[in-house]
């Protein structure tokens, strides 16, 4: 028998239209959190079309930040949105962690949370049902993130489908023959036609026809925080199927900046910082165990940059919407 769920009692009507925008989070040169910078890049990133932003999540060094940053980081980024699009807050950790910063994203005003996967230990299907559920509020909404050691089959993905506050499931581990079936497993167990599958592969462009086809809509573009042109032309292609533009960008862009990214450990949050900072505007570097773009992948990321720019139809490269390299 189909099982009935209803959404957050609490909840707004989700409604991501667009690509989703994970911001950096920016530094001072002293180390500490750039809240002013940080509004600008959110307002930059909501100016040019974004429909929906993922604070202090992965691209945001959401395990560089004390809970404290972290209240800051999100009550930053819903002042700078005013409502305009959803704010979605990181969540994660051990489980009573997790359930510290599910608390914080609520009180600082974000619309829910994306819950990462818990801190370094293995577990079973039940079991990441019980941390989903104890870490999470059911009056906030909650994205489950599938990647690392939280890894669900079909059974436990349905599960968690069914828990009031759980509206979305994003996929980050890149297995599309389990995620079709965890995919038409929500869709005949759970009857809520909004619930929302997302693409999370680090350069999620890469997969995401392939994840269209499996019925996975919405994506998350770590491009879009430092070429908010290049993302919106490869998004706007995608909605027109306009094969020739998104093979060129594919060829141009995203594939060669997959290969960069693979050549530095924990570049799929460097190399976006230092995307941002050749947009010019000031990033402030990474947080250890994170480590900088070495000089010579700064280049290489700069030519991949004005290579994606020269593969861009005339009407977007002339958008005054979408300035901003």
């Amino acid at each position: 028998m189909r099982a009935v769920r209803s959404p957050p009692a609490e909840a707004k009507d989700v409604m991501f239209n667009g690509l989703l925008f994970f911001p950096i989070t920016p530094y001072l040169d002293d180390g500490e959190v750039d809240l002013d910078e940080l509004a600008a890049h959110i307002g930059r990133g909501v100016d040019a079309g974004a429909g929906g932003v993922f604070v202090a999540c992965g691209t945001g060094e959401f395990s560089a930040l004390e809970p404290g940053e972290y209240g800051e980081v999100v009550r930053a980024a819903v002042a700078a949105i005013g409502g305009r699009v959803p704010v979605y807050a990181g969540a994660g950790g051990p489980v009573r962690t997790a359930r510290r910063f599910s608390d914080l994203a609520a009180a600082a005003g974000a619309d829910g949370v994306l819950l990462l996967p818990p801190y370094l230990t293995e577990a079973s299907g039940p079991g990441l049902v019980a941390y989903v559920r104890e870490a999470t509020r059911e009056d906030l909404p909650a994205i489950v993130y599938n990647r690392a050691n939280a890894r669900f089959d079909e059974r436990s993905a349905v599960a968690v489908a069914q828990l009031p506050q759980v509206i979305g499931f994003k996929d980050g581990a890149g297995d599309l023959d389990l995620m079709s079936r965890i995919v038409r497993a929500v869709r005949d167990e759970v009857d809520h036609n909004s619930f929302l599958f997302f693409n999370g592969m680090p350069t999620a462009e890469v997969t995401q026809r392939a994840y269209r086809a499996i019925g996975v809509p919405l994506y998350s573009s770590a491009a879009f925080a430092f070429a908010p042109r290049i993302a919106l032309g490869y998004y706007d292609a995608l909605e027109a199927g306009d094969l020739a533009t998104l093979e060129a960008l594919e060829r141009s862009f995203y594939h060669p900046l997959a290969r960069l990214r693979a050549r530095g450990a924990g570049y799929a949050v460097s190399l976006i910082k230092a995307g941002v900072e050749l947009a010019g505007h000031p990033s402030g570097g990474v947080r250890p165990p994170l480590t900088e773009v070495a000089p010579e992948h700064r280049e290489e990321l700069a030519r991949i940059l004005a290579a994606g720019l020269d593969a861009l139809p005339d009407t977007v490269a002339a958008d005054p919407m979408t300035t901003g390299r």
